[in-house]
């Protein structure tokens, strides 16, 4: 099965805090019409399992990352993409509004080293891994269930890590009864999914921290 096949459903992703977000990405990037050296992509936050909050945004890609890119398409771009906006809502720099208009989001150097030539989005310790696995576990099946592709590049950029380290964060979650596994497959069993009161607390604990962040910057 190719990425684009595994990508044909909604695929959740999960923040460090414990959000559950899903990505509307308007291809393609186009150039800005203001006049600066930038290129632009139209795009959606949703915040899963909650009533309607979203985020739209502008993802603003300077002209010093485009260099580094060998394409402005989506399978050169789409992991560092959704993993940027995914940091911003770590930092708690975009607001999810039931409305609201639209947000830019600088996609620039701060995401990438280039003494090392790679994205950096922060790495995680094992014990990160393991809650960001039973997390995206949990919420890819209770928003939309089925089996749980782990092995997604963009979630072992989101760490620092590969794909072969995430599947393997899965194979110690599946000794300890969890999910089950096949191959860079997960199937939430139910001993994960009983842990619903624990990951929808994270949910609502991350939500208000934000929450409460733009609350004060409004004054």
């Amino acid at each position: 099965m190719n990425d684009t096949a595994k990508r044909q459903e909604k695929t959740i992703y999960v923040t460090r805090s414990g959000l559950p977000l899903s990505f509307e990405l308007r291809w393609p990037f186009h150039p800005s019409t203001s006049g600066a050296d930038f290129w632009v992509l139209h795009g959606d936050i949703r915040l899963e399992s909650s009533e309607g909050l979203h985020a739209p945004v502008a993802v603003n890609l300077s002209a010093t990352v485009r260099e580094v890119l060998p394409s402005l398409e989506p399978k050169d771009t789409e992991g560092p993409v959704i993993n940027a906006l995914r940091k911003d809502v770590d930092h708690r720099q975009l607001e999810f509004v039931k409305s609201g208009k639209m947000v830019p989001m600088h996609f620039s150097s701060r995401h990438y080293d280039f003494k090392r030539a790679k994205w950096i989005f922060g790495k995680a310790s094992e014990q990160e891994m393991e809650e960001l696995v039973a997390r995206k576990v949990y919420w890819q099946t209770r928003v939309v269930g089925g089996s749980v592709w782990v092995g997604d590049p963009t979630e072992a950029l989101y760490v620092e890590t590969t794909p072969a380290h995430v599947v393997e964060t899965a194979r110690k979650l599946a000794q300890q009864g969890l999910m089950t596994l096949e191959g860079e497959h997960a199937a939430a069993n139910a001993s994960l999914m009983a842990q619903a009161e624990k990951f929808e607390a994270e949910m609502r604990a991350a939500l208000e921290e934000l929450e409460k962040k733009h609350a004060y910057e409004r004054g």
